[in-house]
């Protein structure tokens, strides 16, 4: 039995704006794209730590409250082909001020206005704008990529 790769992707809001990283480091499957803050559940987390821990780790700040938006399997994604199931929340409290880069590259306030303008996942132009929105209600999907580009006609995306 194949298991999925269980990660978390945060979305930190402030105002209008969204901390967003510019992934830019050589050898890395995202390099190029702007993206969540986010990564793998450790085997003793539960994953509202996991979502803590990584933004300590990324962005130096302590979550003080989270919502999730919504679920994502992404079968076949990244480099090596693997099944990942993602977590994914809105950060709306937090204490702390992020740097300006982390070891993934640099670390940037968007404007929620702003976001779809940037270079991302082609899957991440279905559900960024409805962990953006204003709708409170969860949204869940599968978005299947094969050799690093989205199976786009198998989306399948609900809420």
């Amino acid at each position: 039995m194949i298991r999925p790769v269980i990660g978390v992707l945060g979305y930190v809001r402030q105002g209008g704006r969204v901390l967003l990283v510019h992934r830019s480091r050589d050898g890395d499957d995202h390099r190029g794209k702007w993206i969540g803050l986010g990564g793998k559940l450790e085997p003793d987390e539960d994953v509202l730590s996991c979502l803590r821990r990584e933004l300590r780790e990324e962005a130096g700040i302590e979550v003080r409250s989270a919502e999730l938006r919504g679920t994502i399997s992404w079968p076949g994604f990244g480099s090596d082909g693997a099944d990942w199931f993602g977590l994914v929340f809105v950060v709306d409290d937090f204490d702390g001020e992020p740097p300006g880069r982390n070891d993934d590259g640099p670390l940037a306030w968007v404007p929620v206005a702003e976001v779809m303008d940037l270079p991302m996942w082609e899957g991440d132009r279905y559900f960024v704008p409805l962990v953006l929105d204003e709708d409170s209600r969860p949204f869940h999907a599968v978005m299947p990529y094969r050799d690093g580009e989205l199976v786009a006609d198998a989306v399948v995306l609900s809420r």
